[in-house]
């Protein structure tokens, strides 16, 4: 089972429904017990990454993530439940994220020309910086998926399986081990996003 780890932030329903069309046995759910017995956990999120890491506090779930992570199940942080798999925002401030990924999320707006639009929103192709990795085995580098962001993660290059050119090279996937993280929507980026939840529900980490 698949548990989308529910803590009141994210667009839970249409990733669930994305799991099911590739064949997943996905919940939504905030109950600890659930997420433990889960084989794999995705942490959604949406909004201002402040309010999403208080709240994944709040609820008790920053320490059930941390705790399921480092026992060594797969994880899967899908646009700003990537960013709080980081050490900390800068956005509107200095937050603290889940420490699971090395490197700070970032404003866009400091390294891509003034002249683009921020939020970064719409269809972008994926680049690879080396092999790719298991969770992009059934893409292919140039893939289109779909962001919406206005921030993200820097200072991890080695972490970084996938970039997208935005007016500069942006951090569009990261992992470390058994934690993954996507910038993009796989649930909004069509046929590609989907063999991305494929790869990882099948072991996308291996």
């Amino acid at each position: 089972m698949i548990a989308i780890v529910d803590y009141g932030v994210g667009n839970l329903f249409s990733l669930k429904a994305s799991l099911r069309c590739v064949g997943a046995d996905a919940c939504v759910t905030s109950d600890a017990e659930v997420l433990a017995r889960a084989e794999r956990l995705l942490l959604p999120g949406v909004g201002a990454f402040g309010d999403a890491a208080d709240r994944l506090r709040a609820t008790g779930l920053a320490g059930v993530v941390r705790d399921q992570a480092a026992r060594g199940k797969p994880l899967l942080g899908i646009c700003l439940g990537m960013q709080l798999l980081f050490d900390k925002s800068m956005e509107y401030g200095e937050h603290p994220g889940l420490g699971l990924i090395p490197g700070v999320v970032r404003p866009i707006a400091e390294v891509v020309p003034a002249e683009w639009k921020i939020p970064h929103m719409g269809w972008n192709a994926l680049r690879f910086p080396g092999t790719p990795h298991p969770l992009f085995r059934y893409i292919k580098q140039g893939d289109f998926v779909y962001f919406v962001h206005s921030y993200a993660a820097m200072d991890c290059a080695d972490s970084t399986i996938a970039t997208a050119e935005y007016g500069a090279e942006l951090t569009a996937a990261a992992a470390r081990g058994n934690v993954m993280g996507c910038q993009f929507h796989p649930e909004k980026s069509g046929d590609v996003g989907l063999r991305i939840l494929k790869a990882f529900c099948e072991g996308g980490e291996k």
